[in-house]
Formats: structure tokens, sequence, C-alpha cells
């Protein structure tokens, strides 16, 4: 007998990124369950094609806005849909209203442990610095509470169909025939005390491209892409991806890159769920608190705690104090241009002269 279950997270896009390994292990593992997958319809593209996986993008801005939409959300869902529970990989505000709607139907609801107290208290020394759960888990957890126990599965777990507008921009590029290492640069994140000097990104940019690597430049909204486009006109033989593509051909394009450098930020887990090892670059946030890039944990570059105790000052990368001001800003100039080149350099095909 199938079990049918709604599962909701609507944002943001690393975190539903991190949704997609749990989905598609799922799936995988319980060959009798269906899941249709709530969430805003820009994420649609994290999702594989599975004719037991719905995936239904709700309009937040629109028709189902506000207490009133909501309740037009549910509607629809019950009209169309008989689940058997309920699992909110969210737990915000917006996901609790339409949790109550579904519980006065008699539908279980789960919802996700996030593990702030834990997270507060290793940001302020309250407990010792260890691990916490990965998101991931905290995801599996929500669905052990309702029955369906499971592990995540070896990845890639997202196989970007090929794209012709990401072929497009290859070719107008010179790059239709892979004869040197491509390497991805997402220099930016939600909060700016995740974000490495720019001038250091150039640095980088500068060696990658003079030893003929194919640099392309990734970012998201309009004031990432004017300044990937000041380092455009820099380095002309960079490539601009910002703006260019759709989400689902930028994965594309991603999961032909050799590497991708990045922040602590959504690129980073892009590259991870599609497979492509990445770099990453880690100041006022750390890894501890169960966002690292799955696979690739490894390949963090970051000073120590025990070179600067301060850190992680942030959990997310929101500072509160002029105190994490400086402890973020410390972390990321600590950060030599030569960790980096030596981390990248580490991957076989994208050395760098000496």
């Amino acid at each position: 007998m199938r079990k049918k279950i709604l599962v909701i997270r609507f944002s943001a896009m690393g975190d539903v990124a991190l949704s997609a390994p749990i989905i598609s292990s799922l799936l995988q593992q319980h060959t009798t369950l269906e899941i249709v997958f709530l969430s805003r319809q820009i994420f649609k593209p994290f999702f594989q094609e599975h004719d037991r996986l719905t995936f239904i993008g709700a309009d937040l801005n629109g028709k189902h806005k506000g207490v009133i939409g909501l309740k037009k959300l549910q509607n629809e869902l019950i009209k169309t849909y008989k689940f058997d529970a309920v699992v909110d990989l969210h737990d915000v505000l917006r996901t609790k209203i339409l949790r109550f709607y579904f519980k006065t139907r008699g539908i279980p609801c789960h919802s996700i442990n996030k593990g702030r107290r834990e997270k507060k208290g290793l940001i302020n020394g309250s407990i010792p610095f260890k691990k916490l759960k990965h998101t991931t888990q905290r995801y599996l957890d929500v669905f052990e509470k309702a029955n369906v126990i499971s592990t995540l599965n070896n990845g890639p777990w997202v196989s970007p169909v090929v794209s012709d507008s990401t072929n497009a921009l290859l070719k107008s590029n010179n790059c239709q025939i892979k004869n040197n290492s491509w390497i991805g640069i997402a220099p930016f994140a939600a909060h700016s005390s995740k974000e490495w000097p720019i001038e250091k990104i150039k640095h980088v940019i500068s060696e990658l491209i003079s030893d003929g690597k194919a640099v392309f430049l990734f970012g998201g909204g309009q004031n990432e892409i004017k300044k990937l486009e000041t380092i455009k006109k820099e380095f002309p033989k960079s490539i601009l991806v910002a703006g260019q593509l759709k989400l689902d051909e930028e994965l594309d394009l991603i999961s032909r890159l050799d590497l991708m450098v990045a922040m602590d930020s959504s690129n980073m887990h892009l590259a991870a769920i599609v497979g492509t090892p990445v770099v990453s670059i880690w100041g006022a946030t750390h890894h501890y608190l169960g966002f690292g890039p799955l696979n690739n944990e490894h390949n963090i570059i970051e000073i120590s705690k025990e070179k600067l105790p301060c850190r992680p000052c942030s959990i997310f990368g929101k500072l509160e104090s002029k105190k994490q001001e400086l402890c973020a800003q410390k972390a990321m100039e600590l950060i030599s241009e030569e960790m980096v080149l030596a981390k990248i350099t580490s991957f076989g095909g994208c050395c760098i002269a000496c």
C-alpha cells in the first residue's frame, strides 16, 4: 500500500537544495512512498522527474499570500491529494499555519527540530565545541517521526538535463571543446560576513586565467550581477554566468565544472548536490553548525578555532555586534590567496603553475 506525504520547504535556496538529496534517497529506499513537495516554483529544478514525486509551486506573493491565501492553498491540496502525513522541513510562521490547517483535517503533521538552542550554545560557548547534526540528518529525523526511516544515499543526487542555453553560452565563449580545467567562482553570499575580500578573489581569478583555466563567474540578483560585470571587464577572459541562465541551466553548467570555489552559500550546495567538487571559504560561520557542503567538508578553507577563538560568531552570517563584525572580518582576512590556490592545486587537472 502506498503512503503519500506532503513535504513543505519554501526557502532559502541552499536549504531547499539540501532537501533534494533527502527526497532522492527516500524515493529510492521506499518503493511504495509518494511525495508531494511544496515549495517556490523557482526551486523545481532541484527535483528529478519521478513517477512518485510531484512538485507544487506555491504562489506565496499572489493567491497563496497570507493566512487566507494559505487556507486556499491547503484546500487546493486537499481536493487533489489524500495525504497520510505532512512533513514540515521549514518550521516558520507560514508553515506552522499550514500545519494547523492540516491538523484540523486529522492529518498527522511533523516538523523539523532545527536545534536552535544547540547552535546558539555553540556560538556563545555554553556547550562544548563539537559537530552538531547536519541539516540533512535533521530532515531525515522528521521523516522518521512519520515512520519513514531512511539514510542518505551517495551522491550526486541531482542530474541536470543538458540545456541548449548552456551550450549556447559555452559556444559564445569558445568553450565547445573542454581542453582545459573549468572552474566556477561564486564570490558572494547572503551576508557580507561570509564573503572573502573581493581583491583576494580577483587575485585567484588572475592566477587561474594566467594558468589557462576557464573561469566562470556565478552569482544572483542585480547587485551581484553588477559586481561580477565589473570583474568581467577587468578579466575579459572570464565567463559571466550570473544573469545569463535560468536555475536549471546553471545546474547543468555547474555539473560540467571541474571545480567550484564558493563561500558558505547556496552555490556551494548546488555544486555539492550535482557532484561537482567544491572548495568553500568560511569566515563568520562554521560547518559544525550543520550546513557544510555534502561530501566536501574536507575541502573547506577556514581559520581554526584554536587560531581564532571567536569563531564561529554567527549561525547564518547575520552579525549583531561590533565584536562579531571584527571577528568575521579577521576570519576572512587571515585566509590568504595562497591557501585557496593551494587547495585548488590539490585537485587533479586544476594545477596552478608555479
